[in-house]
């Protein structure tokens, strides 16, 4: 069955490109989250015109990232946390703390968007990155010292 795609999905296709898949797949899954619609002329040219919004909308997104990703490059968070020996933090740095510590600074970024491999468990200077839109990755720098 040949379908036209309404979102990305991976190891499929992109929106809008027209694939060829399996009746059950369509039927069951695709065709029901309205993932897909059925190849017609009709649905192409409404796809086509939806499409076009969407780029449009994507491109507005990605200039305000962009925007937003001048005004990160050079912000600096610090946090203090207590410590045990071995200057061991209790405790750890998260995703979260870093957006609230954002967000002090008048920076609105989503907590998703930041981008741990895991917490930060360490004192020192630690380079984050914040990936505000797919193609528009910024880096922050965080600091964590011993609260006195």
């Amino acid at each position: 069955m040949e379908i036209i795609l309404r979102e990305d999905l991976e190891k499929l296709g992109q929106r809008g490109s027209i694939v060829k898949v399996a009746d059950g797949y369509a039927r069951n899954y695709l065709l029901p989250k309205k993932l897909a619609v059925p190849a017609t002329d009709a649905n192409r040219k409404i796809v086509e015109q939806e499409r076009q919004a969407w780029l449009r909308k994507e491109a507005k997104i990605k200039v305000d990232a962009e925007d937003l990703a001048k005004l990160l490059t050079g912000v600096t968070l610090t946090f203090r946390h207590k410590v045990g020996e071995n200057d061991q933090l209790f405790g750890s740095v998260t995703g979260r703390d870093i957006a609230e510590g954002l967000e002090k600074q008048n920076f609105h970024v989503d907590r998703r968007k930041i981008v741990l491999d895991e917490p930060i468990r360490t004192l020192g200077e630690h380079k984050v990155t914040v990936r505000l839109h797919r193609e528009v990755p910024t880096e922050i720098t965080v600091v964590v010292e011993k609260e006195e």
